[in-house]
C-alpha cells in the first residue's frame, strides 16, 4: 500500500501563486508518472498535469498551460505543481494520483 500526501493549497486572489507538493510513501522508479487532477462538481476528476520520472517529460492541460509546471521533488518520491497567474475557474480539490493510488486531495480556492 502505498500513501500518497498532497499539500500546498489554500486561499489566494486572482494573479497569486500557490505551489502544491506531492509525496508518496516509496521512490518513485522510472517507468512510472505522477499525476494532478482536479475534481469537478460533476464528480469527475479532471486531468490537469503529469510527470513521467524516466525522462521527466511533462504534459499539460490546456487550461493551465504557460501557468503550471509539474516537477519533480528532490528525494524521488514525489513532484511539485507551480500554479501561478491562478483564476478564479482554478479552484477545486486536486488530487494527485500516482499508479493506482490516489491522495486526498488539497483545496485550491481561488477568489478576490
Amino acid at each position: 500500500q502505498v500513501q500518497l500526501v498532497e499539500s500546498g493549497g489554500g486561499l489566494v486572489q486572482p494573479g497569486e501563486s500557490l505551489r502544491l507538493s506531492c509525496t508518496a510513501s516509496e521512490t518513485i522508479f522510472g517507468g512510472h508518472a505522477m499525476t494532478w487532477y482536479r475534481h469537478t462538481r460533476e464528480n469527475d476528476r479532471v486531468f490537469v498535469a503529469s510527470l513521467l520520472f524516466r525522462d521527466l517529460s511533462t504534459e499539460y492541460a490546456d487550461a493551465v498551460k504557460g501557468r503550471f509546471t509539474i516537477s519533480p521533488n528532490n528525494f524521488n518520491n514525489g513532484v511539485y505543481l507551480q500554479m501561478n497567474n491562478l483564476k478564479p475557474e482554478d479552484t477545486d480539490v486536486y488530487y494527485c494520483a500516482y499508479r493506482a493510488y490516489w491522495g486526498s486531495g488539497t483545496q485550491v480556492t481561488v477568489s478576490s
